[in-house]
């Protein structure tokens, strides 16, 4: 009983030491620069990442620790559409702006939970959604109706 119990124990720890690290590797995301300009008129840019792909929309920013003032995450989901995402494995507390189909803001949630797997829903079909660091869209004035301008990176199909 005690061998069992110690291969059970050393195969769980092999696991976690090896498949761990494995698990939480990111996809490539290809970056391009992203611009906003608020109700107010004035003119943002950020530098974000692209998850177009099915695993990239998948993985997203779980796992990270760190997030730039003007960086940031835009998922394409390649059609108008209700849409949900959840913070699982994600430490940092971001904004979620849902943006339609033709630019413009819909919904901003604010400073969504680290690690909760509650629904953070659109609220309205959307098509995609830009995560910033908890706080940076209030400090930045993005809200509803501000405009975004999507220009996806080299390659990335529509």
């Amino acid at each position: 009983m005690m061998g069992r119990l110690m291969k059970s124990a050393f195969v769980a720890l092999f696991l976690l030491v090896i498949a761990g690290p494995l698990a939480a590797e990111a996809p490539h995301f290809d970056r391009a620069p992203l611009s906003i300009r608020t109700t107010e008129g004035k003119e943002i840019t950020l530098d974000v990442e692209w998850a177009i792909a099915p695993e990239e929309r998948e993985h997203g920013l779980m796992f990270r620790k760190e997030l730039g003032d003007d960086q940031g995450m835009i998922f394409d989901f390649g059609t108008v559409r209700d849409v949900m995402m959840w913070m699982k494995n994600t430490p940092l507390s971001l904004d979620m702006v849902f943006i339609g189909e033709d630019g413009r803001v819909k919904r901003v949630a604010s400073r969504t939970t680290p690690f909760s797997e509650a629904i953070v829903g659109s609220g309205t079909p959307v098509r995609y959604v830009l995560e910033i660091r908890g706080g940076r869209a209030a400090a930045l004035g993005i809200g509803e109706g501000a405009e975004v301008t999507l220009t996806p990176p080299a390659g990335a199909s529509d």
